[in-house]
């Protein structure tokens, strides 16, 4: 398997015990979770066995997000990247506190006849069945730097990681160990500062090896005989366990009467009707072009398996009574389960290896799949939400990913199919082949990408999608909400503005995320003179209507065609940023070319006055604000509409 990519290493500056939104906790760890893994595998001792060792490191940093939804820190100012690369993300140590006092508590021996402590049990979750996950093997070098780390103390591992692989100093080492939870800090860093590499070696560059990623692993079955027999329990388990369900719901006894509900062996002519391929509705191949509204409905049915009755009854009886070997999936909001009454036929014909249907019930589309020679019985069966959608939503849908790759099914109004890579605004969009069926040739898919050195974008005519792991690909929209509201992506300052939000994108992943607008709220000129930077708000919208999001970006100037803005604010459920809340309010720690910080805030159009309260105190008329201030300084935000409403900023 191919290394991932490490996250460049976050320089903490303030204090790990800051208080920390969860959301900010969240995004810290979404964006550094492979460097947040290794650092919890090299901590834990090798005797634990590399296959637990490895589960255990992916569970200590899924488990590592705080409780509480919201803290005091929501309110406070963060600061963004400086332009070479590092920034102050108290998120980020947070968070690896936590990781490593988790990783600590788990390497603990749990003594010979103590109960083990919390956390030093097996984790539950994650858990791959029927596989033996394992890092790679490394050189002679690999391995005899893991030799010398395990001749540590489990203090003196978690301290010789901080300072090889995060880079700490010694006094951010000693304030980490501390944090998390080490006895006698000063021990373990002399423990470590003592360890002897051969001559040579290179500690910092073996540590990022191969051989030390948790995320770049190696599948081995598990023992296939044992296997076999503990299956053949476990159904005999589930025979034992259906015959007294049986009994149980035999009338007179059980869990008393069902009222009037039918007996479980009656028929009903409406369900039988819906599940019977001969009742699909049907569109009419010209109904999109008289259609009162461009939707799901008005698609016509295409493929080269429509005819196929036995390929529909399949996906209609899944779709009923998903079995065991049924790998379901439904977008947030979605509701599984049969359909109300006769569905529609979208798509039924062959993707490459699989046999692909996609129907529309009015409110989801549902999409099966199964190989195409119909011999294996593992299928997969998808849901997403589909209700009032239009001719800007329906342009396409997902029906095949294979090896990172994407198909889509586009809308039988797209005139044109093309791939733009967002992260290159300037480059011409690549022309990409649609046949008659209204199927694309396979796009690579950024939701499948480890890293961002590239995003591919789907051009429908004059609209831009983007794939982000579900059923319909996301809207992306470019402008202000105000007035007429966010236009498509079709000119070239819309795809500049683009090209520094689409890296964040990979934040609402698997969200059901119906559409997403960037707009540059504001402008502002740099105090001493040194240039102007970009204020940009990036709101999503979901199917569902709730769980939007609004991030804020702070772009200094020099910012280099497709390089990410820094995220200096993100905020879950609000309504800023968005055509009921037109309005955005952030602020962002600044260092001036001479050395001199600033709080930096701004405000959309429509904001009269900025005031600034807490570690740094200003306000000054108008929507922007610049005040000197000091490294780590937190302050918190408010502004004054010109209607005389207050405005809180983004957290």
């Amino acid at each position: 398997m191919e290394q991932q990519a490490t996250t460049p290493r976050p320089e903490v500056n303030t204090p790990i015990d800051t208080p920390i939104d969860v959301e900010q906790a969240e995004a810290a760890l979404m964006e550094h979770y492979p460097r947040l893994v290794r650092l919890g595998y090299l901590v834990l001792p090798p005797d634990l066995g590399r296959r637990r060792r490895v589960l255990t490191a992916h569970a200590v940093v899924q488990r590592a997000l705080p409780r509480n939804r919201v803290t005091d820190a929501a309110r406070t100012v963060p600061a963004p990247r400086t332009p070479d690369g590092a920034r102050t993300d108290p998120g980020y140590a947070y968070v690896r506190t936590r990781v490593l006092r988790a990783a600590l508590v788990a390497g603990r021996p749990r003594g010979r006849w103590r109960p083990p402590r919390p956390g030093q049990l097996p984790p539950p979750l994650p858990r791959v069945w029927g596989l033996r996950l394992t890092p790679r093997s490394g050189g002679a070098e690999e391995l005899a730097l893991e030799r010398t780390l395990s001749a540590l103390s489990l203090p003196g591992r978690a301290a010789y990681v901080l300072r090889a692989l995060e880079r700490m100093g010694e006094l951010d080492a000693l304030r980490a160990l501390d944090a998390a939870g080490v006895d006698d800090p000063d021990a373990a860093l002399d423990e470590a500062d003592a360890v002897e590499l051969p001559a040579g070696s290179r500690a910092e560059s073996l540590l990022t090896a191969p051989e030390f990623d948790p995320c770049s692993l190696q599948a081995r079955p598990t023992d296939l005989l044992r296997r076999r027999q503990h299956s053949r329990a476990a159904l005999a388990a589930l025979a034992a366990v259906a015959v007294c369900g049986t009994l149980l719901s035999l009338p007179g006894s059980g869990w008393g009467p069902d009222g009037a509900a039918a007996p479980p062996y009656a028929r009903n002519a409406a369900a039988e009707r819906a599940l019977d391929p001969a009742s699909l509705t049907r569109a009419a191949p010209t109904a999109w072009k008289t259609a009162d509204r461009g939707d799901f409905s008005s698609w016509p049915a295409r493929g080269n398996r429509v005819g196929d009755r036995e390929l529909l009854r399949r996906a209609l009886a899944v779709w009923a009574r998903p079995g065991r070997d049924t790998r379901a999936s439904a977008t947030p909001g979605t509701l599984p389960g049969p359909p109300p009454g006769p569905p529609q036929l979208l798509y039924a014909g062959e993707v490459g290896s699989v046999a692909v249907v996609i129907l529309h019930d009015g409110l989801r589309v549902v999409r099966y799949a199964e190989p195409k020679n119909g011999k294996a019985s593992l299928v997969a069966l998808d849901f997403a939400r589909a209700d009032a959608a239009d001719a800007a939503s329906a342009t396409a849908l997902v029906v095949a990913r294979v090896d990172g790759n994407v198909r889509y099914l586009t809308a039988p109004w797209v005139k044109g199919t093309a791939v733009r890579d967002l992260l290159k605004p300037a480059a011409a969009a690549r022309p990409l082949h649609r046949g008659a069926d209204g199927v694309t040739d396979p796009v690579p898919s950024p939701a499948a990408a480890s890293s961002c050195d590239t995003w591919p974008a789907l051009q429908l005519g004059g609209r831009l999608v983007t794939d982000l792991g579900e059923l319909f690909p996301a809207r992306l929209t470019y402008g202000s909400p105000a007035g007429k509201g966010p236009r498509d992506v079709n000119t070239a300052a819309g795809r500049a503005g683009w090209a520094h939000s689409a890296c964040h994108l990979a934040a609402v992943r698997g969200q059901g995320v119906r559409s997403v607008n960037s707009w540059q709220f504001a402008k502002q000129p740099l105090p001493a003179g040194a240039g102007s930077a970009d204020w940009v708000c990036t709101r999503t919208e979901t199917w569902r209507g709730g769980g939007s999001q609004a991030l804020a970006q702070f772009q200094p100037p020099g910012t280099k065609p497709g390089a990410p803005g820094a995220l200096v604010a993100r905020s879950a459920g609000s309504r800023a940023c968005g055509p009921k809340d037109p309005t955005a309010l952030a602020g962002a720690l600044w260092k001036s070319p001479a050395g001199q910080w600033y709080l930096l805030a701004a405000g959309s159009r429509d904001v009269a006055s900025v005031t600034a309260t807490g570690g740094v105190r200003g306000s000054a008329s108008g929507n922007l604000l610049a005040v000197p201030a000091k490294d780590g300084a937190r302050a918190e935000l408010t502004a004054r509409l010109t209607n005389g409403k207050k405005l809180a900023a983004l957290h």
